[in-house]
C-alpha cells in the first residue's frame, strides 16, 4: 500500500488512493497510523476516491478515527496529491466531500501545485444548523459557562462546527485545557472546533486550533476560515485577511456574496509503500 505524507502549514496528513479494491477498516487504520509514538504520525488520514457527483471525492478520517465532513489543510493536500499525480488534470475541479461539492483551483510552477486556492463556500450561522443548543439566527457573543468561568463564544458552521474565542493574546490561552472543554460543552452536541483568535489589525489575525477528534493541531483551514468570517461579523476587519497560524500563513477572502475562499501552500513530506501491514 502505496502512502505519502503531507502537511498544510504543520497540520499533517497521511494521503493515499483508493481505487476502490482496498478493504479498510478506517478507524483502526486512522488510530494505528496517526498516533505519533508507535505510527507514523498524522492529524488525520486523507483518502483520494472515485465519484459519481463530481471529478474526485475526499474522505477525511480524524486520528481517533473518526470521520470529519471537511478539512481546509486537508483538502489542498488532497488536491496537490490529486493535480502532481495526474489523477486531475484540470487546474480547477470538483470535490466530493460530506460538507458538500467543494472546488479547488492549483496554483502552478512547472507542472507542479505549489499554492490551492479553495471555494470553501457559506458560512451558516443558525444555532440548529451547527449545532448548538440553543434558538438562534446568528451566535455571536454568548456568554457560556467552562468550570466556573464564563467565556464569550461566537459560532458557525463551514463545512465543519467551528467556535471563536476572541483573545487579546492566544500565546496565553490555555489551548490544550480549554479547547477540549468548550469542544465538548453541553452546548454543542455534536461538539465543536475551537479556535482562539487574537485581532492584529483589520487584516490580520492570529489563530491557535482545538481540533474536534484530532486535539491541538499547527494550523487548521475551516477553522482559519471561520476566525475570518466571524472577525469581520464583529465588525474587527475588514473581508481580506491574513491568518497567522505556527508555521506560516494563509490568506481567506469573504465576499460580499458570503463566499469564502481559502488560499495556502500544501507540502509533501515524503511516499513509501507499507509492507505486510492489514489495513
Amino acid at each position: 500500500m502505496k502512502i505519502t505524507k503531507m502537511h498544510g502549514l504543520g497540520n499533517d496528513f497521511i494521503v493515499f488512493f483508493d481505487e476502490g479494491t482496498l478493504e479498510l477498516d478506517v478507524t483502526d487504520m486512522a488510530q494505528r497510523l496517526c498516533d505519533r509514538h508507535t505510527g507514523i504520525g498524522a492529524d488525520g488520514l486523507v483518502i483520494v476516491m472515485s465519484s459519481e457527483m463530481a471529478d474526485v471525492r475526499m474522505r477525511i478520517i480524524n486520528s481517533d478515527g473518526s470521520e470529519a465532513e471537511m478539512c481546509g489543510n486537508g483538502i489542498r493536500c488532497f488536491a496537490k496529491y490529486a493535480y502532481d499525480r495526474k489523477i486531475i488534470t484540470k487546474d480547477i475541479f470538483t470535490v466530493e466531500t460530506l460538507a458538500g461539492i467543494m472546488t479547488p483551483e492549483i496554483i502552478a510552477e512547472d507542472g507542479v501545485a505549489k499554492l490551492v486556492k479553495v471555494n470553501m463556500g457559506k458560512p451558516t450561522f443558525t444555532a440548529s444548523a451547527i449545532p448548538m443548543a440553543v434558538e438562534a439566527e446568528k451566535v455571536i457573543d454568548y456568554t457560556i459557562d467552562v468550570d466556573g468561568t464564563s467565556y464569550v463564544v461566537s459560532s458557525v458552521l463551514l463545512g465543519v462546527p467551528h467556535t471563536e474565542v476572541f483573545v487579546d493574546d492566544v500565546k496565553t490561552m490555555p489551548l490544550t485545557v480549554l479547547g477540549p472543554k468548550i469542544e465538548k460543552h453541553p452546548l454543542f452536541p455534536k461538539g465543536t472546533n475551537v479556535n482562539f483568535v487574537q485581532v492584529v489589525n483589520e487584516n490580520t489575525v492570529k489563530v491557535r486550533t482545538w481540533e474536534r477528534g484530532a486535539g491541538a493541531t499547527l494550523a487548521c483551514g475551516t477553522g482559519s476560515c471561520s476566525s475570518a468570517v466571524m472577525a469581520h461579523e464583529k465588525g474587527l476587519t475588514g473581508r481580506s485577511v491574513d491568518v497567522e497560524l505556527y508555521l506560516g500563513t494563509l490568506h481567506i477572502d469573504y465576499d460580499e456574496d458570503g463566499t469564502v475562499y481559502m488560499t495556502g501552500p500544501a507540502e509533501e513530506v515524503f511516499s513509501l509503500e507499507l509492507e505486510g501491514v492489514t489495513c
